[in-house]
């Protein structure tokens, strides 16, 4: 062979190394001495650095002005469903804040349904309260409920309502209470991606009834699938009233049909964790070991617990459900006040075995004080 026929024969093979391993041309394969090439390492290092920057804890960075507390007025939390911990989280919190302002609160429980929320929301418009908050399910599933509801000038925000933070035309929310679903998808992906250094074969649990949930779950994937070296093994549909019965026999199944090729688990909600962990244990898997599990969702303190304790679940990416709480409340008050929604949304945060320490929930410092200096007459 010539040397032009070897120059491009090495060029060839360089070309399909690069496309092997998930990397541009003339880029580095990501190697420890005498160790294997990593999959994808422009991906993985910039997993590292997302991760290890969403475990930081940082000042409270929400809002610090606003109207003072608009005296008289009463809310009513319609919650999906109390048996979801995030959900009933943020109606403690939602209560508690509430009557830090001086407000009559009431919270009715959707029990889980769609003829339960609708009739929830139903009772609570008929109420008339000054603000309804949408605890966790989507308005447009209830539509006729929300126009009544604007008929009767009730102010209504949402909690996980929509699929983006903010004010929504259609439906009509004064604004949404969430943190921003891609960054939470991303950094749970990311989170597998970093731990496993590339090498992951994944089972993704989701309720695909919940538009918010889907989304979340899909973008999940994307960030997933961006790894060459991460396989989806199964995209699970389990809807989270149905995952307490479902979620066991379906993690038995998995175990039955992937063994130790699953490696890594990733839901929308930590709660699949709990509903698996039987399955798990009884088929004496180690509670520390594979499959890592990470909850892209939610945070609450049973999910705690698990990370704290190592059982089945290693990294949630908490919602900080206290602080949303108050801030569902502040963004009625700016609501009544005449003033507009805070535009304030929370920064993803990220809590593993490493850093999870005693803490039974995500709680950013400072937010308490910060949002009853505003209120404060």
């Amino acid at each position: 062979m010539s040397l032009v026929g070897l120059s491009r024969a090495a060029a060839a093979l360089a070309l399909a190394a690069a496309l092997t391993c998930g990397c541009a041309p003339g880029s580095a394969p990501d190697a420890a001495p005498g160790g294997p090439s990593r999959p994808c390492p422009a991906v993985l290092a910039q997993a590292r650095r997302a991760v290890g920057q969403a475990q930081r804890v940082t000042p409270w960075d929400g809002p610090r002005t606003g109207p003072r507390a608009v005296p008289g007025r009463s809310i009513v939390y319609v919650a999906a469903t109390m048996t979801n911990p995030g959900v009933a989280g943020v109606a403690s919190a939602v209560t508690a804040a509430a009557r830090r302002i001086g407000w009559d609160v009431r919270v009715i429980d959707g029990q889980g349904t769609p003829a339960g929320v609708r009739a929830a929301l139903g009772q609570a418009v008929a109420l008339r309260p000054s603000g309804i908050v949408v605890g966790g399910f989507d308005p447009g599933s209830v539509a006729q409920q929300v126009r009544e509801a604007d008929r009767a000038g009730i102010t209504l925000v949402g909690w996980h309502a929509t699929r983006a933070p903010g004010p929504s035309a259609d439906p009509r929310l004064f604004s949404n209470v969430t943190t921003r679903v891609e960054d939470v998808a991303r950094i749970a992906g990311y989170w597998i991606i970093a731990r496993s250094g590339g090498d992951a074969g994944v089972v993704l649990f989701t309720d695909s009834s919940i538009p918010f949930a889907e989304r979340k779950a899909r973008l999940i994937q994307r960030t997933l699938l961006g790894c060459s070296g991460v396989t989806l093994l199964s995209y699970e549909n389990i809807p989270l009233p149905d995952a307490g019965t479902r979620t066991p026999q379906e993690a038995s199944s998995l175990l039955s049909r992937f063994g130790e090729r699953w490696t890594y688990s990733a839901a929308i909600n930590d709660l699949y964790f709990a509903d698996a962990a039987p399955a798990l244990r009884a088929a004496g898997l180690a509670g520390g070991g594979a499959p890592y599990a990470i909850g892209a969702g939610d945070g609450d303190p049973s999910a705690f617990e698990r990370v704290r304790t190592r059982q089945f679940q290693a990294a949630t990416v908490p919602e900080p459900l206290n602080a949303q709480g108050y801030q569902l409340v502040d963004e009625l008050n700016r609501a009544f006040a005449g003033a507009p929604p805070s535009g304030y949304v929370a920064p993803v945060h990220l809590t593993t075995t490493d850093n999870v320490d005693g803490a039974s929930s995500w709680d950013p410092p400072g937010y308490r004080a910060a949002y009853e200096r505003i209120w404060r007459p």
